[in-house]
């Protein structure tokens, strides 16, 4: 029980487990989000830093814990362990689900319990079943065969899990075993190919020439572990997407023209969101000449509203959500609209468009508009690909990749300059490698190097 404990506190704060200092009021709500989610684990007398506090564990405080869920509607019962005055409470999953304390409907949302309104909670689960998909064992997967263990090691390296448990007890610990068989949630996580065991859940890239999305010029299936898939679009979107070059003291640098962590706050929302009971469709990843779209079958849970899309966050998938919070994944509970904005307003480009129905969620991101062709070049090109640049030095390139034979005594009379000042900026422009001059002076021409 002692090494359970350690387990326990290693493990940190997640879905299935919290950490409170002390008695309080409370304990109530978080021990009926346990019940209405599937289960956890509350160790009562340790701090949010997992530091063991201790509470002076007596007949009484077992009394008192043991009335709050009596006063539960329905009824409910928990059972308790202590250790090193720690008072282990365990609470299994609900059998009668919803579960209300004093008239008040709670749910587990990663590592926090939020509150619901009846009708919220009833609509809840009647639209996903008592037992969601996420936490329904899968007869399928084999737990020797279809196992990735270097998915998992990830997983426990990045979770910070203590290395010491073997794979069996760190699974049970995170309630991703039902008679032992894997959860949907795990298998997500740690199938060598999430295909065989269902069909659709896969992410598919496509690259597009034009705005129309008829011609395709590129496209990529991935198949692998969740974590996997995740870093390979990742990757896939930063190996199409533009980049633009910041001008700094020292050498200069290059950035993604749209923010990156705005994608990943897509690309992660899409993942856990996403309606897998809908297997017949797969996320979708589209990158046009004007946007980039990330579409996830499944809009907003049933018991949201529009009115709440951006401020009030619940997941259909409970379990796995948690489990992307462990992975740091995801920061802050119903953060991620909210930082996409940010994130894209910050950079000076559009705001993120939402879609949104029941069946569907899509995310569509403005891309700098860039016209084709050496004599279709948008301001854009210039002012939104570099930073750092004074005005006259952005003239220059606008006008020499406009027309790269351009003589210097044209640009300076169209700049409203002087040669020499004309000659200092090309100067300026060829050491921070933005600039080259291919051939004679006469007969030559300019080459932009963006």
């Amino acid at each position: 029980m002692k090494d359970n404990l350690k387990n326990l506190l290693g493990q940190g704060e997640g879905f299935n487990l919290e950490f409170k200092e002390s008695f309080d009021s409370n304990l109530g709500k978080e021990i009926c989000a346990f019940a209405n989610a599937n289960g956890g684990i509350i160790l009562l007398g340790v701090s949010d830093l997992g530091v063991i506090k201790g509470v002076n564990i007596t007949n009484k405080l077992k009394s008192q814990v043991t009335d709050i869920v009596r006063n539960f509607d329905p009824k409910f019962q928990i059972d308790f362990v202590e250790q090193e005055n720690v008072l282990i409470i365990k609470v299994s999953e609900g059998i009668n689900k919803p579960y209300s304390i004093g008239g008040k409907f709670y749910l587990r949302n990663g590592p926090n319990s939020q509150q619901l309104g009846r009708d919220e909670i009833r609509t809840f689960f009647q639209k996903e079943g008592l037992i969601l998909w996420d936490e329904k064992e899968n007869i399928k997967f084999d737990l020797d065969k279809d196992f990735n263990k270097v998915a998992f090691d990830d997983f426990v390296q990045k979770s910070n899990i203590s290395k010491v448990l073997n794979k069996k007890q760190i699974l049970q610990n995170l309630f991703l075993l039902e008679n032992n068989h894997l959860k949907n949630a795990g298998v997500l996580l740690f199938a060598k190919d999430t295909q065989k065991i269902f069909h659709k859940a896969m992410i598919t890239c496509v690259l597009y020439e034009g705005i129309d999305k008829v011609n395709i010029i590129d496209k990529k299936d991935f198949t692998g572990d969740l974590h996997s898939n995740y870093q390979d679009v990742l990757n896939y979107l930063k190996s199409k997407l533009n980049t633009r070059i910041i001008i700094t003291g020292g050498p200069h640098k290059t950035k993604l023209e749209l923010p990156e962590e705005a994608l990943r706050e897509a690309l992660v929302n899409a993942i856990g969101h996403r309606d897998y009971h809908a297997l017949g469709a797969k996320i979708l990843v589209e990158i046009s000449f004007d946007r980039v779209e990330i579409t996830n079958p499944g809009g907003l849970v049933k018991s949201l509203k529009i009115k709440d899309f951006g401020k009030k966050s619940m997941s259909r998938n409970n379990l796995l959500f948690g489990l992307l919070q462990r992975m740091k994944l995801v920061e802050n509970v119903g953060s991620g609209i909210k930082r996409m904005r940010q994130l894209m307003k910050k950079e000076g480009l559009e705001e993120p468009l939402f879609d949104i129905n029941e069946n569907w969620f899509v995310v569509s991101f403005k891309r700098l508009p860039l016209e084709k062709g050496t004599n279709g070049l948008v301001d854009g090109l210039v002012d939104g690909l570099v930073d750092g640049l004074v005005e006259s030095q952005k003239k220059i390139l606008k006008l020499m990749k406009k027309s790269p034979q351009i003589s210097k005594e044209e640009m300076a009379r169209k700049i409203g300059i002087s040669t020499t000042a004309l000659d200092k900026n090309i100067n300026t422009l060829k050491k921070k490698g933005l600039l080259t001059r291919i051939g004679p002076a006469k007969g030559g021409h300019w080459k932009v190097n963006i």
